[in-house]
């Protein structure tokens, strides 16, 4: 049977406005990273061939899960609002027993028929931004205020008609970590979609409920990758009777990156018919950087440089929204709305997620946490 007859696969092209301020930090991991690997070598296309040079998992890699469903329960988040009517966990499931590598997730299950709604994953980008900046400032439940403090209900949050799973990943995003430092330098696609199957069947085991249920994959910008990617990994390994099967049927991405050449061609395009840039600056774009056919590194780089020199400090995802100005977090703050457009919503989660004790509510490590992580 071919790949489409396991799985229904939807794709949504978001526009620039899609994303809020919280993502000011996964669009320049982004923008760093493709321009060190288009710096190096012409794109080439990319391929899942390279899925099918498995090594296989050790025999162990389903590690036991009783009683962690229930440790990981969060009471109360601080600053939570009254009558939260749904119930969240949070916490490490270990992906390799051997490196001592483990990821974090944060789980948001519906007020409502949680019992009968479908299972949802989401993945922000980066690659290597944390997918609690879904949770904090796009589609989770809650919000932050502006004292970095208190949470305000999203109304229009995904876990009103599912139940998600916000996932950091790779190790070293957020929370997630390894005792074994080589792996942040071994970081790739497949390690990645490898490590979040490994996730996956060990949540699925803590949280049995959901092993049958309607299963999807989401995300945005370099989730582009991170969504089919995974997508196809849990259908390889569900062709295996000795594995488990996880009930994929459908994934969905936002605005994301599929192939760099489009996605360069696509930027700097943008900010030339916006009135951005200048036609020279264009020009030379595409007349110097080898992923367009041309020959000069140096002059390329130099006309990606005018290019950003010439738009300014403009938010890269809605070139007419207004940027966080010397924000500092308020004592006082004011209390959000998901239906106004607060440009510093992402500095607010960043105070918020860095308190010790929303750390410890969450089950997390007591460490220092950053949106966003390079792998270059």
């Amino acid at each position: 049977m071919k790949l489409a007859g396991y799985t229904w696969m939807l794709l949504f092209l978001c526009l620039w406005g899609l994303l809020t301020c919280g993502e000011a930090n996964q669009a320049e991991t982004l923008r760093s990273f493709l321009k060190s690997r288009l710096s190096r070598k012409p794109a080439a296309a990319h391929s899942l061939a390279w899925f099918h040079n498995k090594t296989g998992y050790s025999p162990n890699y389903v590690q036991p899960q009783d009683g962690s469903m229930e440790a990981d329960k969060i009471g109360a988040l601080p600053g939570q609002p009254n009558a939260v009517d749904f119930d969240h966990y949070a916490g490490y499931v270990t992906v390799d027993s051997q490196a001592g590598r483990a990821l974090f997730y944060y789980f948001a299950e519906s007020p409502e028929n949680s019992s009968t709604n479908p299972l949802v994953l989401w993945l922000n980008g980066g690659p290597g931004c944390s997918s609690l900046t879904g949770a904090m400032t796009e589609l989770g439940p809650f919000r932050v205020n502006s004292d970095g403090k208190t949470l305000f209900r999203n109304i229009y949050a995904w876990n009103n008609v599912a139940n998600v799973i916000f996932l950091e990943s790779p190790a070293g995003v957020g929370f997630s970590y390894s005792n074994t430092s080589s792996d942040y330098d071994r970081t790739g696609d497949k390690s990645t979609a490898e490590d979040a199957y490994t996730f996956l069947v060990n949540w699925l085991e803590r949280f049995p409920q959901y092993k049958t249920r309607d299963f999807y994959i989401t995300g945005e910008s370099y989730a582009g990758h991170y969504v089919p990617q995974l997508a196809y990994t849990i259908l390889l390994n569900n062709k295996n009777s000795n594995q488990t099967a996880i009930n994929l049927k459908g994934i969905a991405v936002g605005n994301g990156l599929i192939e760099d050449i489009t996605f360069y061609l696509g930027r700097f395009d943008f900010l030339w018919t916006h009135a951005l840039n200048s036609d020279e600056t264009n020009k030379g774009i595409h007349t110097y950087c080898h992923y367009f056919n041309g020959k000069d590194p140096k002059q390329c780089d130099d006309f990606q440089n005018r290019a950003y020199d010439e738009a300014g400090d403009i938010d890269g995802y809605n070139i007419y929204a207004p940027l966080c100005q010397e924000y500092s977090v308020s004592n006082k703050g004011s209390q959000g709305s998901v239906n106004s457009f607060d440009p510093c919503s992402g500095a607010y989660m960043i105070s918020y997620l860095n308190r010790p004790e929303v750390q410890t509510a969450l089950h997390a490590k007591l460490s220092e946490w950053h949106q966003c992580r390079q792998f270059i």
